[in-house]
């Protein structure tokens, strides 16, 4: 019998600090993404339905913000599993598919590929609504230890990511 992996739901602890407007996760964007994340296992997940305004051609999704949302996953999966903050040094993307803004909600996990001092690599995947993988990347970031983290990137206390179980 196949153990089932629970899921985690992690909290955006930058929405408190005024004047966050990251175009990725900040709920109070109307123009941004408005992305929200979970912990499974040793990944970190989205579900986000896209919306008509992020098309590039037709009712495809713009590659530039699939792009974006490979970078902003990587980002959390600094911030929640290596407990820290870093920045992005390097992007790389497979389309493979296309992923279509009338079609319902894609699914996006990342997951450490590499880590060497503080070169860290986020493997990426994105799949479709019906499952099937359309892009995936890897995210070279260079990590910073947490007190520069939290002293120059605003990095919060990495409990404030998760509620009390």
């Amino acid at each position: 019998m196949k153990k089932s992996i629970s899921k985690r739901r992690i909290n955006n602890p930058y929405q408190s600090i005024e004047g966050h407007n990251c175009f990725g996760c900040s709920s109070s964007n109307s123009f941004g993404l408005q992305l929200e994340f979970y912990e499974e296992g040793d990944e970190v997940v989205s579900e986000w339905e896209p919306k008509p305004q992020f098309q590039g051609y037709g009712n495809i999704l713009h590659g530039g913000i699939i792009a974006t949302i490979m970078d902003e996953i990587a980002s959390w999966y600094i911030f929640t599993q290596l407990k820290t903050a870093g920045v992005t040094y390097q992007l790389t993307t497979k389309y493979r598919s296309p992923v279509y803004t009338d079609k319902g909600k894609i699914t996006i996990r990342a997951r450490l590929k590499e880590q060497k001092r503080r070169m860290t690599d986020i493997e990426v995947k994105l799949y479709g609504h019906d499952g099937k993988l359309c892009s995936e990347g890897v995210v070279g970031y260079f990590v910073f230890p947490e007190k520069i983290a939290k002293d120059k990137l605003y990095y919060p206390d990495f409990d404030s990511f998760f509620d009390e179980d």
